[in-house]
């Protein structure tokens, strides 16, 4: 029987963006799906006319949604994610709802103290005003370019946005701006990583949505540290998993997950 993937994406993102993953991975012998954020409808423009059926949805009701798809399956599934995908799938594997996780460029856990400029800098079309709490919000094409497509000419982060693009819930943001605060975050996640599966987490060397050292940050406070990995990709941007050089990304995960099976 082959083994089951599920993709998650990020915030302002269409899940749609992991297509090419899921030929990649049906052609390795898994069976892989992927499922969109509350609120997402069948394509991107489509789910750009209704943008507040995303409104509301904060980190932990993303990751009751996608617990509630893996809970009853005979066997758990490998869980790959971007950005706050990635830290649902840290969570979904804390809670033994996954065999192992890959967590490309995730949002921090709670304990992360790194907070680079460009971070900030891309958060603040959300926490620059705080009624965006309660509603979803649609990067511009200027704000896109430098979240997610820095690395990229104009031309190519142009063709991302018109293809995968759409607006995304402010909640879980200011969840995260909060975590250091709240000992209650929906951001924590148990970091005992002896209790369970393989955590492979891909920092971008030139991310400034989920700059590296944040990446880097979240492996390391894992303890004891046995079943994390961190691996780091000079040059990639936040789009990683979706831009023109998607591939390398997808191999070098393809190659762990071969090592540890």
């Amino acid at each position: 029987m082959s083994r089951s993937v599920l993709f998650i994406p990020g915030l302002w993102i269409h899940s749609s963006a992991w297509t090419p993953w899921l030929e990649a991975f049906g052609a390795a012998g898994y069976d892989a799906w992927t499922l969109g954020w509350p609120g997402e409808a069948a394509t991107a423009p489509a789910t750009r006319q209704d943008p507040e059926r995303l409104a509301g949805t904060g980190i932990q009701e993303l990751t009751d949604h996608y617990a509630a798809h893996l809970k009853g399956r005979d066997e758990p599934p490998i869980v790959v994610g971007h950005s706050f995908g990635g830290l649902v799938a840290e969570k979904l594997l804390a809670a033994g709802l996954a065999e192992a996780a890959v967590a490309i460029d995730p949002a921090p856990v709670r304990g992360v103290r790194a907070l680079p400029i460009p971070q900030i800098r891309s958060a603040l079309p959300v926490l620059r005003r705080r009624s965006n709490l309660d509603k979803a919000v649609q990067l511009s094409r200027r704000q896109f370019r430098y979240g997610f497509a820095n690395a990229l000419s104009r031309a190519e982060a142009d063709e991302l946005y018109g293809r995968y693009a759409i607006p995304g819930p402010g909640k879980p943001i200011f969840q995260l701006t909060a975590a250091k605060k709240d000992p209650a975050s929906p951001s924590a996640v148990d970091l005992d990583d002896s209790r369970r599966g393989s955590l492979l987490i891909i920092g971008g060397g030139r991310d400034h949505t989920v700059p590296a050292v944040v990446a880097r940050q979240a492996a390391d406070l894992y303890r004891p540290g046995l079943n994390t990995q961190y691996r780091e990709l000079p040059g990639k941007g936040h789009s990683l998993v979706f831009d023109s050089g998607w591939r390398e990304v997808c191999d070098l995960v393809l190659t762990h997950l071969k090592e540890m099976s």
